[in-house]
């Protein structure tokens, strides 16, 4: 069982702290994708961002600085990233074994390293998966990775599942619509091709009039503090996934199936 997750907008520069574990296995594609980065005039960078002057300028000298091979411009992934999902999951003040069980069991969404590990060497970068950047033959990032991102995750998904006969390898998906666009449809199409990696997506969010209402911050939260949860009770199997009871959040059986798993917040 692998989960996937989004990465955050803001990124720290480095970190002291943690080592970084390995190169990131999709680091030729992340350099060709600098590179096309590279060749953008600071007005088309801009606007294939779609942010403030000042973050334009932060990144485009990022972008004109970063070398993802240099060891030492990097820090591991999953301290790299500042966002609300990560803030909640705080793996700052996991244990060694939480932390281990974030590197066999958490994968990062990336527009620019396509799959990341929790350990991954990471530079600091902006480039969202829905980004129009034309490269490699391809119009947009979604075509740029295809199907590679899901034959990581299964692979690696196929490999938590080997030290169980029985176990089915599953995809738990708590990533945005944005990053999911890049793994799941390639998902389905495997799976009608006969594959057997089952994926669960998992939502958050308040009951209204009968309807699931998901807020954009508090799910991101809610994300993060599944995947610490899960960390620090060593969850193996996607049936305990259903135990998740922090944050005031409860499992909702009759609004989940066996694809979505709907958590309610009282």
């Amino acid at each position: 069982m692998v989960f996937i997750v989004s990465p955050a907008k803001k990124m720290t520069d480095a970190c002291d702290v943690f080592a970084w574990r390995a190169m990131p296995r999709f680091l030729p594609q992340a350099c060709e994708l600098l590179d096309a980065l590279r060749a953008l005039p600071y007005d088309e960078a801009k606007a294939l961002w779609k942010c403030s002057d000042v973050l334009a300028s932060l990144n485009y000298e990022r972008v004109r600085a970063s070398d993802p091979a240099c060891s030492a411009m990097c820090a591991p992934a999953v301290f790299a990233y500042e966002g609300i999902q990560y803030q909640h999951m705080a793996p700052q003040v996991m244990t060694e074994d939480q932390l281990d069980y974030l590197e066999r069991h958490l994968r990062i969404l990336s527009g620019f390293y396509g799959v990341l590990r929790p350990f991954d060497a990471v530079v600091p970068y902006r480039l969202e998966m829905q980004a129009k950047l034309a490269v490699g033959g391809a119009r947009d990032l979604y075509g740029f990775w295809g199907p590679r991102l899901f034959e990581a995750l299964a692979e690696d998904a196929a490999h938590e599942a080997a030290a169980s006969p029985l176990a089915r390898p599953v995809i738990v998906n708590l990533a945005s619509q944005e990053y999911a666009k890049a793994v799941l449809p390639h998902a389905r199409a495997a799976a009608k091709a006969g594959g057997d990696v089952r994926v669960v997506t998992c939502l958050f969010g308040t009951v209204r009039d009968g309807a699931l209402v998901q807020r954009s911050t508090e799910a991101k939260a809610a994300r993060g503090t599944f995947v610490r949860w899960c960390a620090e009770y060593a969850v193996e199997d996607v049936r305990e996934l259903e135990g998740f009871d922090e944050a005031g959040y409860a499992f909702d059986r009759g609004l989940s199936s066996d694809e979505t798993l709907v958590f309610v917040r009282c």
